[in-house]
């Protein structure tokens, strides 16, 4: 999620009933970018990049249109949107979603999905209408490659070519440092306890705050506390409640994590407790973790940051990561109040970039006897990593390529015993052996549960194509699919007032085959349409979304 046909940008949008007031067309190509006035959709486009050049032309014969991975048109558009079919009068407030957008800079074309510079994308809903916007986020990273016209920091497969032994010596005490690293927040999207949103990704200076409303910029968020002079890399996934923001910092000098906690309201992260790791030379990779209600699962997997990469100013083999198979692979349980590590058990090998959920499981004496943990997981193997380069992506002929994924449902021992288990939570192919961006209800974080939404498979395919929903009580799933189209991370929002965990509607925003976008609406509990949000054109893939009720 490797190479045939490129997909062609957008084709001009069919005539909708949309108010248009405010448009800036993107252009990283010039040494500067100068903001243009308000214009029409069809006035503001980008200028193409060689590789979208080839797209639009249909290169290998497939002539796609999808826009799932071509750089957003324009750098911002706010306006009405048209619906079809029937939005529930309950559904009031927003949906945000955070995503890489732009793939390029100045002649650069971006190697990976995950290089792309940020995309804010807002629907909000009013008893049956919507609006929608987007925007990019003025990341340091992103300012800096629009005034030089090429990417200036390292993204997460854009090393910068050093031109001298000196510039290579620059570039390791900058990667050392955390100066060279980006601060492009293109994974998440997450409304804190106090009202504020926060976008981010994996570098700890990556996160930013914005508005809901304006999608604006605000500003970086400024931590404070004392939590260590190497705390430059954080979890992309976050725990947020009401009341608190639950993180781990890995540590790459003494491999471990920190488990820190900030309060609502708080910009001070305490740190509550570590846990070092069984293996080395570095932590595993941990975009995501689990949590219940008592306990934080942190996962260690033999895909671990690269120790040599910073040093010789290059690209390790899966970029960031190496792949090594000899350490091993661990998952440790530390209690969520005090911080102690009440279980550290290898494990059979595993690759998870998306954590599902976790519950305790209590046992006879009705004291927790193990946890459950569940993910997206790979069978062990990190080709997903380069199925997600962005050439593959683009030149999907038919192939089936996308690698095979599973729920796998960890069992953690809480009595001492020095391994776990990994199962599969049910039969792959009622997903279609894919499964990835995985959602719940959110009510039933780190509690025991029964659905699950994800993205699965309909193959062939080279990237997930279908929304589904799985249910691990019956180990059945049903899907929504259609043809050539790309849905993004299916978002679940609850009925107020709802009981039923699976009483709400489930939303993602769709890259049509014909070029086109819109948001999809299913009702959850039978995962059958019952509205399409019409988008003026395609939207670039994005990864994941939240959801801010309306204020009564």
């Amino acid at each position: 999620m490797a190479a045939a046909a490129l997909p062609a940008l957008c084709t001009a949008p069919k005539p909708l009933a949309l108010s248009l007031p405010r448009s800036t067309p993107i252009n990283l190509r010039c040494s500067k970018m100068v903001g243009s006035p308000a214009r029409s959709v069809k006035a503001a486009t980008t200028t193409s990049t060689p590789v979208e050049e080839e797209a639009a032309a249909g290169v290998d014969g497939g002539g796609t249109k999808l826009s799932a991975w071509t750089s957003v048109r324009q750098e911002r558009w706010e306006g009405e949107l048209a619906v079809e079919g029937d939005l529930p009068l309950w559904l009031n407030g927003t949906y945000l979603r955070n995503g890489p957008g732009v793939w390029d800079a100045g002649d650069v074309a971006f190697h990976h999905l995950f290089d792309g510079y940020a995309t804010l994308v807002r629907v909000s809903f009013s008893h049956g209408h919507a609006t929608g916007a987007h925007r990019q986020i003025e990341s340091d990273a992103y300012m800096a490659a629009k005034k030089h016209g090429r990417p200036v920091l390292r993204e997460f497969s854009q090393c910068p070519e050093p031109g001298t032994l000196l510039d290579r010596v620059r570039d390791a005490v900058g990667l050392l440092s955390g100066a060279a690293l980006t601060d492009n927040p293109n994974s998440a999207v997450l409304p804190l306890g106090d009202g504020r949103v926060m976008c981010l990704t994996e570098t700890t200076k990556s996160s930013v705050l914005i508005d809901p409303h304006t999608l604006d910029t605000v500003g970086k968020f400024k931590f404070t506390g004392k939590v260590g002079a190497n705390a430059m890399i954080q979890s992309a996934h976050p725990i947020v409640t009401e009341s608190e923001f639950l993180t781990l910092l890995p540590d790459l000098v003494r491999p471990g994590h920190l488990l820190v906690r900030m309060e609502a309201g708080s910009n001070e992260r305490k740190v509550v407790g570590r846990v070092d790791c069984r293996s080395g030379p570095t932590p595993g990779w941990m975009h995501s973790f689990a949590v219940t209600e008592k306990y934080v699962v942190v996962p260690e997997m033999q895909l671990r940051y690269s120790s040599t990469s910073p040093l010789k100013s290059e690209l390790a083999r899966f970029y960031a990561f190496d792949w090594l198979p000899a350490s091993g692979s661990y998952m440790h349980v530390m209690c969520r109040s005090t911080g102690k590590t009440v279980a550290s058990v290898e494990v059979p090998p595993f690759m998870a970039i998306h954590f599902i959920n976790a519950y305790e499981e209590v046992g006879e004496e009705g004291q927790a006897a193990q946890v459950i943990v569940d993910c997206c997981e790979h069978y062990g193997d990190p080709a997903i990593i380069e199925t997600l380069v962005l050439q593959g992506l683009r030149s999907f002929r038919g192939t089936d390529t996308l690698p095979d994924a599973r729920v796998g449902r960890f069992r953690i021992p809480l009595d001492g015993s020095p391994s776990g288990e990994l199962q599969t939570a049910l039969d792959p192919e009622e997903h279609g052996r894919g499964m990835d961006m995985c959602n719940i209800n959110r009510a039933r974080l780190g509690k025991k549960y029964r659905y699950a939404y994800a993205c699965g498979a309909r193959r062939p395919c080279n990237f997930p194509n279908t929304l589904t929903k799985i249910d691990l009580v019956l180990r059945k799933a049903m899907s929504w699919h259609e043809e050539g189209a790309v849905p993004s991370e299916p978002f679940f929002v609850a009925r107020p007032g709802a009981t039923d965990e699976d009483d709400g509607v489930v939303m993602s925003i769709v890259s049509a085959e014909d070029g086109g976008g819109f948001m999809v609406v299913l009702h959850a509990a039978t995962f059958k349409e019952i509205a399409r949000v019409r988008f003026p054109y395609g939207l670039p893939y994005g990864f994941h979304g939240c959801w801010i009720p309306a204020k009564n």
